[in-house]
């Protein structure tokens, strides 16, 4: 499933802006860069029933060359059962535990990182089972255009959770997927992640 074109448009719309405000100095087209990431603003705002301003405000704070943000998830499985937390965030629904990458943060510690912040887990990052184009995969519009890196982790030991966006660490069959948080992880995505546990020899997967 691919994203819808207002989607696409405003996100290169908007990073046409903000790259081209990093290299100009001429005053002309700053504000023609100004205005072309106020249209994308618009256009994203009219689409989710955002506010234009706040839309405005988040992509006013982005600097520098725009590039995809990248989203981790942390696939570990016991009994042929998968990891997940629920998201407080968005009504107590389901994910696979992530999150952004912190800046000069290998993708690796990340993923440790965020697994043990949010299901209290130690592991250690052995595979990268897939890189997805958020875009392409069913979920909902964001902001941002994103990348979402999922990795294989060994689990090592189990500790005591101090989540502040999640809860609820809990195991679950492939039959018995709950309510997903579809802004983090689709149902496609987990089936292909259950692939990946039934054929270990699978090649990374990427777009």
């Amino acid at each position: 499933m691919t994203a819808p074109k207002w989607l696409t448009w405003s996100q290169r719309i908007q990073a046409i802006a903000q790259s081209g405000l990093q290299y100009t100095q001429n005053p002309f087209d700053i504000e023609r860069y100004h205005e072309l990431s106020r249209i994308a603003a618009e256009m994203m705002a009219v689409q989710t029933e955002a506010d234009a301003g706040e839309v405005l405000r988040i992509f006013s704070a982005q600097e520098g060359y725009a590039t995809p943000k990248i989203d981790v998830r942390g696939v570990v499985f016991r009994n042929k059962k998968i990891l997940m937390v629920r998201e407080l965030m968005d009504g107590g629904k389901w994910t696979l535990p992530g999150g952004w990458i912190d800046i000069n943060e290998p993708p690796g510690y990340a993923i440790e990182r965020e697994m043990r912040e949010e299901a209290g887990v130690v592991v250690r990052a052995r595979k990268l089972l897939a890189v997805y184009d958020r875009n392409l995969h069913g979920h909902p519009p964001y902001i941002f255009h994103a990348y979402k890196l999922f990795f294989l982790c060994e689990l090592i030991s189990e500790a005591t959770p101090d989540p502040v966006e999640t809860s609820e660490p809990t195991w679950f069959g492939e039959k018995e997927i709950p309510e997903l948080s579809e802004a983090r992880v689709t149902l496609e995505e987990i089936s292909r992640m259950f692939e990946h546990l039934r054929q270990p020899d699978l090649p990374t997967d990427f777009d």
